[in-house]
């Protein structure tokens, strides 16, 4: 989505406003990004992001940021707020910050245009009735018995509904426009309902409130929107959008459309999204198995990769569904580039070194990563008992098993070559320790021995190690498509829930450097998979979110 206007890789809609501005249709570029204040973003509004405020970028223009608040009943300013802050999370900034509750006097106003132009009337028909003469699209609905009612009438209960007379529920304001129409939306969609709600801006000034129907288009006219960038699903609303500004002579903004960003293993629905949060099933919107961007930036995923994906994915009107590998492969490549590696035994074996001496500790220099010099070294204590993980000594090896075993040799991260001697059982028949002996002259960087151990492991001094709670996340639901799987065997999506999607764990030690982690520092822990330090964390306690594994596991698996 930064192609320049010239490039042959360019998107169709890239080219649309290449000719547009070529041809002298626009002098410039207006787009918006125009998000309803009634649940956080996801990643799907990513994408939407990257292109509208991309394509003003690339041309120079505009794009602003406009609250499509004409819900009272779903509206809230702490989604206002979150919209806002997730968009300059990705890396944007809006030219102007407007809402459609800014301009309701002025619907308003053309609607009594519309009425009087004989193209609005007052409708009493239940919602139901009102529905079924609407009909199917392979036959002519049925007209309301109010359809051609006199423009007094209309006029008087228009106003009437404004002045708050009336319950909801009992009038809407309806576009007269074709009953005919094989378009649904055409067959004299609603324009405005008595809504006797509280508005987050408008207070109580309003009892009546404009349809996102009626008001989206006459609000990117309203802002001389030139390019009014949509997903393919209002392909259908745009003659009905156009029909409005006809009626109204005023700016003709241009709507284009493209196919949304759908992933695998996630549900998108904002409805669906806000049932997962009121039910409990996850820990609120930034949980970091939730596809908002809150809970993927908690998770610590970092706003290039988001966008990397909606460059990857690109702009087209083809209908697909995206693996959630791929996501998965943009934090990777973000990550490697910038994640500290340091070094975390998530199931803790005690590993004694025999020849050391008891109460000693030497400073081992472990670079923090390799893919960046420029990120220097740090020193890591080393001393007589370490920690390393439990599956990295086995009794007895199986072939091509690398790591401890009695008597092979492993080389310590960035320390020394040990061998493996002895090991010590509990009551129970389980390991509890292994005994090994370092060689002094295999040290990292200044190794003398020649020798060729084909096994290295990351380990943690037992005397400075830090105890982290690390909580494990995996994919949210177990698969590919929850809301089509559960629509084609008549079962509730949440049935797919991934029951082992969250694992916490207590036991894992870390060392002492990631006890002075920051919330939304990102590590790469050695071996394991890459981290972030997550807000709950305390100096007592400091907590991280597996961001993703080394590798694609579900691929392994063959689940994705």
């Amino acid at each position: 989505m930064s192609h320049s206007p010239e490039s042959a890789t360019s998107n169709f809609i890239e080219e649309i406003v290449a000719e547009d501005l070529k041809s002298g249709k626009h002098t410039s570029v207006q787009t918006r990004f125009p998000p309803e204040p009634n649940g956080f973003l996801h990643i799907g509004h990513a994408k939407a992001i990257c292109l509208d405020f991309g394509l003003a970028q690339q041309f120079g223009g505009k794009c602003n940021l406009r609250f499509d608040d004409t819900n009272p009943v779903a509206e809230d300013t702490k989604y206002v707020d979150a919209i806002r802050a997730d968009i300059q999370w990705l890396g944007f900034q809006w030219d102007a910050e407007y809402y459609c509750s800014d301009y309701f006097q002025q619907l308003y106003d053309w609607a009594v245009v519309m009425i009087k132009a004989g193209n609005a009337y007052i409708d009493d028909t239940p919602q139901e009735e009102m529905s079924r003469q609407r009909g199917v699209p392979s036959r002519p609905g049925e007209e309301s018995p109010h359809r051609n009612s006199s423009v007094e009438r209309n006029l008087d209960l228009f106003a009437r509904m404004k002045a708050g007379e009336f319950q909801e529920g009992t009038y809407v304001l309806r576009a007269k426009v074709d009953m005919t129409s094989p378009n649904m939306q055409l067959r004299d969609p609603v324009m405005y309902r008595i809504l006797h709600k509280h508005h987050h801006r408008t207070g109580d000034q309003w009892c009546i409130y404009p349809t996102y129907d009626y008001a989206h288009g006459q609000s990117d006219s309203i802002e001389h929107v030139t390019h009014s960038i949509c997903t393919l699903e209002f392909e259908v609303h745009r003659p009905l959008y156009e029909w409005y500004i006809q009626q109204l002579e005023i700016f003709p903004s241009r709507q284009i459309e493209f196919s949304r960003l759908n992933l695998t293993y996630v549900v998108m629905s904002k409805r669906r999204l806000l049932r997962l949060v009121n039910e409990g099933l996850v820990n609120g919107w930034d949980d970091p198995r939730m596809p908002t961007i809150a809970g993927l930036r908690r998770r610590g995923y970092t706003a290039a990769a988001i966008r990397n994906l909606a460059e990857r994915v690109g702009v087209t009107k083809v209908k697909s569904v995206t693996d959630f590998s791929l996501l998965e492969f943009c934090i990777r490549e973000d990550l490697n580039k910038i994640a500290t590696r340091t070094m975390v035994v998530m199931d803790p074996l005690k590993l004694v070194v025999t020849n050391w001496p008891a109460g000693t500790t030497d400073l081992m220099e472990i670079e923090n990563n390799p893919e960046d010099a420029s990120a220097g070294s740090r020193m890591v204590p080393f001393s007589r008992e370490l920690w390393i993980e439990r599956d990295d000594f086995m009794e007895e090896p199986f072939k091509g098993y690398n790591r401890f075993a009695p008597g092979t040799e492993v080389r310590l991260k960035g320390a020394f070559i040990l061998k493996c001697e002895d090991f010590v059982k509990d009551a129970d028949g389980n390991v509890t320790e292994i005994h090994c002996s370092y060689d002094p002259d295999s040290r990292s960087g200044h190794d003398t021995t020649g020798k060729k151990v084909k096994g290295t492991i990351h380990w943690v001094s037992a005397a400075e190690a830090v105890d982290v709670e690390l909580r494990l996340y995996d994919r949210l639901f177990m698969v590919e498509d929850p809301d089509g799987q559960a629509t084609s065997e008549e079962k509730d999506f949440v049935e797919f829930i991934n029951p082992n999607s969250l694992h916490v764990n207590h036991a894992a030690k870390a060392e002492a450097s990631l006890g002075q982690a920051q919330a939304g520092d990102r590590f790469q822990f050695m071996r394991k998979g890459y981290f972030v330090c997550d807000p709950d964390s305390t100096v007592a306690k400091p907590v991280f979110n597996m961001t993703v594994n080394l590798k694609d596991t579900w691929a392994k698996q063959g689940n994705s």
